[in-house]
């Protein structure tokens, strides 16, 4: 058992409930297809990394799928609102013993395994650690204590998370990550060409 621990958030990959911002210009089928091509990176780029690793599910528990029984741990998100649901996560990993935690969604291609590593290299010195996204969210944040105020009263899914959230912990020491851009719009998929043919051509166009 390592005592780093990388926590997953991860929807059931279920037609209609995947990238709902991206199926309304790509439609359903498409945006699952881009769903399960995200998360087989981000799959592959934890088992790269010497941590534990445990995926907390939408709905349901699934077996033999992109999530490598045998790497990964798995769970299910209890009922609640996203900051309900990533404290619960953390909660669990520290019942379970584990000094580091960091938690990712599973919609970014730009991850790579190194980032992870910087994560928890950043924790040894810092209180907690973020991963700022472009949209002004975060794709990555990492602690070694429960920190409830990095988890309530903040305007999810909106530009000014990562801002209210290190407002909220202003008294914390906190750590950086690069800067990247996750998948959840049409204008982020149309940056990455091997996306392109789930596009359908004639949106395709008026985007060159």
């Amino acid at each position: 058992m390592s005592k780093n621990l990388i926590i997953v958030f991860t929807r059931n990959p279920e037609l209609g409930k995947c990238k709902t911002r991206l199926a309304t210009s790509i439609g359903n089928k498409n945006a699952l297809e881009v769903y399960k091509r995200l998360v087989a990176h981000t799959s592959k780029t934890i088992q790269q990394v010497k941590v534990d690793a445990v995926v907390f599910y939408t709905e349901k528990i699934q077996k033999n799928d992109a999530w490598n029984d045998d790497f990964f741990q798995k769970q299910i998100q209890i009922e609640g609102h996203l900051g309900e649901k990533m404290q619960a996560a953390f909660e669990w990993g520290f019942a379970k013993g584990y000094e580091k935690i960091c938690i990712i969604g599973s919609d970014l291609l730009e991850l790579k395994s190194s980032n992870l590593t910087k994560a928890f290299q950043q924790l040894e010195k810092s209180d907690l650690v973020f991963g700022p996204a472009e949209d002004g969210g975060y794709y990555l944040m990492g602690m070694k204590k429960v920190h409830p105020a990095a988890f309530f009263k903040k305007a999810w899914s909106t530009n000014t998370v990562l801002q209210q959230t290190l407002q909220d912990l202003q008294n914390k020491s906190v750590a950086f990550l690069s800067e990247k851009n996750d998948i959840d719009t049409l204008e982020d998929l149309i940056k990455h060409h091997e996306f392109h043919r789930f596009i359908p051509q004639e949106i395709l166009v008026k985007h060159k």
